[in-house]
């Protein structure tokens, strides 16, 4: 496996169940819900995506042939000895290229291991926290983890089209879209009246980091 990585940083939580956590973000290239480029957004699975992971020319970015040293790598930014090191695997759909042999490196390097994940690709074991979000019309089959966190408003998929599932935690985040204020509204009203949802709100667009 060469590793293709769209970039990596040091950074802080921004949205969902463990929001605040400080974590070094691994962002994947690729996607297998879309290419990524804008001339094909309209024939896209996923039509709402707001994250570029196309190439791997972002910070930190590159082709990496062993699992070793992109952990090192990875770890490299974590200011050393200074409590327990996260790692956030994200994209893209980070599932198409994080493997067995990457997940013992990422463990033997010291991190934890986070992974947001669109919940079309089964999970390898040894992930401490999987954050699956469900995207339009696409077959789940990632049917369990720590938290599934919910795009709102969707039309092809409503909150309690999940609810059944093995999950700890269950948020929803409002759309950003040029609605995005009345979709905060109808998330904000949408969880007080069902409160097994938490609101996801994307703090770190707000406070202007990565």
């Amino acid at each position: 496996m060469i590793y293709a990585v769209k970039e990596m940083y040091l950074t802080v939580q921004g949205e969902g169940a463990q929001t605040g956590l400080p974590a070094v973000f691994l962002r994947f290239a690729g996607c297998n819900l879309w290419s990524g480029l804008e001339r094909d957004r309209a024939k896209a699975i996923c039509k709402f995506c707001d994250t570029d992971f196309v190439g791997t020319d972002g910070p930190g970015g590159g082709k990496f042939d062993l699992a070793e040293d992109l952990a090192a790598q990875c770890m490299s930014l974590w200011p050393a000895g200074k409590g327990q090191p996260w790692i956030v695997c994200t994209g893209g759909e980070p599932l198409l290229q994080l493997d067995g042999m990457l997940i013992t490196a990422l463990k033997a390097a010291g991190f934890k291991i986070a992974v947001e994940s669109n919940g079309t690709i089964a999970a390898p074991k040894g992930i401490d926290w999987l954050c699956v979000s469900p995207k339009a019309d696409t077959e789940i089959v990632q049917l369990t983890g720590q938290e599934l966190k919910l795009v709102y408003p969707q039309a092809e998929n409503s909150p309690e089209d999940f609810e059944h599932l093995d999950f700890e935690n269950f948020s929803l985040q409002p759309l950003d879209d040029d609605n995005q204020a009345e979709h905060m509204t109808a998330a904000f009203n949408y969880c007080l009246a069902n409160p097994r949802w938490r609101l996801s709100v994307q703090t770190h667009k707000w406070l202007g980091v990565p």
